[in-house]
């Protein structure tokens, strides 16, 4: 074997010293499959050599603590990449033949190979060997046309094939063990950054995952709409309009469907100055933009401290756009007022055109209705709002975006 390698090796080096671009259109392709296949039967090489390193324990022998570990040092690669090379040495030489055989010949990709391992080793033990070498054969003629995530799916389904008596049983008990190990795993975390943001990390089962999905598709408006927002910014933003929708619905448990509080505490003095930065009740800090933005729609309550922290008297909620003020927002600007957007008003913030921390009354003439995102784009400074001569918003963009700060209007929710 050592031969045969230093005399591939030295026609590697004919390989390499040739340039691309000398070759025709039909010799570039041709060159780039047959590399592709040496490629392959070199990885199926290179595997076999790794399984037997590790079966001889010749890693432990010489010192390290794994093959993996010995391969990271000998190889210069990454753990990640020993560990996950011993396992597909392992893996294959313990699957079924047709594969090894097909990626010895480089029809197969190692990714492909594995699949067809992991499908056949997911077999119920009632399918028997013959079953299983039937099985592994079919998924690896579907190779020659299947990238690795479509023979997946085949793969899954591959009883359906070569046994239709055993898929529908098989199939039941593959679900079911899926769901059970979807219900032990799932979880979510919300974890507070040093930077001031927030993780959202987890694992939802199949069900839960399918109701995220069908509740925010639709707030994610796709990509080419105007919309600069990149997918997971949108997913973001969807994510809290729908939990917006569901504290408006009344319906949440304990204080889960009051509108969103937020409690000022303050000294022993009056109430004068600007909103400033705001700390929630977890602790985490929000800044006085962000203050202002959550207190256009929500209950504020003034709470007076002492000096130790303890609340001395709660006061009662000042204003909210809420009952015949809400509804006349309702009939006038008909759903989010800013130009363009289609949002309806039940996902929609009652927005003060003059903050209420500065000062501005709630009443109809100081009051737009605002989706989520748009809430946040006024709030940002960039754009104004303001109420035309008959009474209804108009917005004056930013000058970078047109340089006269023509007035616009949202024309999307008067049809009639």
């Amino acid at each position: 074997m050592v031969t045969a390698i230093g005399q591939l090796r030295a026609a590697v080096d004919d390989v390499v010293d040739v340039s691309p671009w000398a070759l025709s259109e039909a010799d570039l392709i041709a060159a780039l499959d047959a590399v592709h296949l040496l490629e392959q039967r070199l990885a199926a090489a290179r595997l076999g050599l790794v399984r037997e390193v590790d079966s001889r324990g010749l890693a432990t022998a010489q010192g390290a603590a794994s093959t993996a570990g010995w391969l990271r040092d000998r190889l210069r690669i990454t753990g990640r990449a020993a560990r996950h090379m011993v396992a597909a040495a392992v893996s294959l030489d313990a699957g079924p033949a047709p594969a090894r055989s097909a990626l010895a010949q480089g029809t197969i990709t190692v990714e492909q190979a594995l699949v067809v391992v992991e499908a056949v080793g997911a077999l119920p033990v009632e399918a028997g060997p013959e079953v299983a070498d039937k099985a592994a054969q079919v998924l690896v003629d579907l190779a020659a046309v299947h990238e690795p995530i479509a023979l997946r799916r085949l793969g899954a389904r591959i009883l359906d094939h070569v046994a239709p008596d055993l898929a529908e049983r098989a199939e039941a008990e593959a679900l079911r063990r899926a769901e059970e190990r979807a219900l032990t795993h799932r979880h979510v975390t919300i974890s507070e950054q040093p930077d001031g943001q927030v993780r959202l990390s987890g694992r939802l089962d199949g069900e839960t995952a399918a109701l995220l999905r069908a509740a925010i598709e639709p707030l994610c408006p796709p990509s080419g709409t105007g919309d600069d927002r990149g997918p997971g910014q949108r997913r973001h933003d969807a994510l809290a309009e729908v939990c917006r929708l569901a504290l408006r619905t009344g319906d949440l448990p304990e204080h889960g469907g009051d509108r969103p509080q937020l409690v000022v505490s303050v000294a022993l003095d009056p109430l004068v100055n600007r909103l400033g930065a705001g700390t929630l009740d977890t602790g985490l800090r929000l800044s006085p933009a962000a203050v202002r933005r959550i207190a256009c729609d929500a209950a504020v309550l003034p709470a007076v401290l002492g000096g130790d922290g303890q609340v001395l008297d709660v006061g009662r909620q000042r204003r909210l756009v809420t009952g015949p003020l809400r509804r006349a927002l309702v009939l006038r600007d008909g759903g989010c007022a800013f130009p363009g957007c289609d949002r309806p008003p039940r996902w929609c913030d009652g927005h003060h055109i003059r903050h209420w921390s500065d000062g501005g009354a709630t009443r109809l003439d100081n009051a737009v209705l605002l989706c989520g995102h748009h809430h946040r784009v006024v709030h940002q400074g960039d754009w104004t709002v303001r109420l035309g001569p008959d009474g209804r918003p108009e917005f004056r963009p930013p000058a970078w975006l047109d340089p006269h700060r023509s007035p616009r209007r949202n024309l999307y929710h008067r049809r009639c």
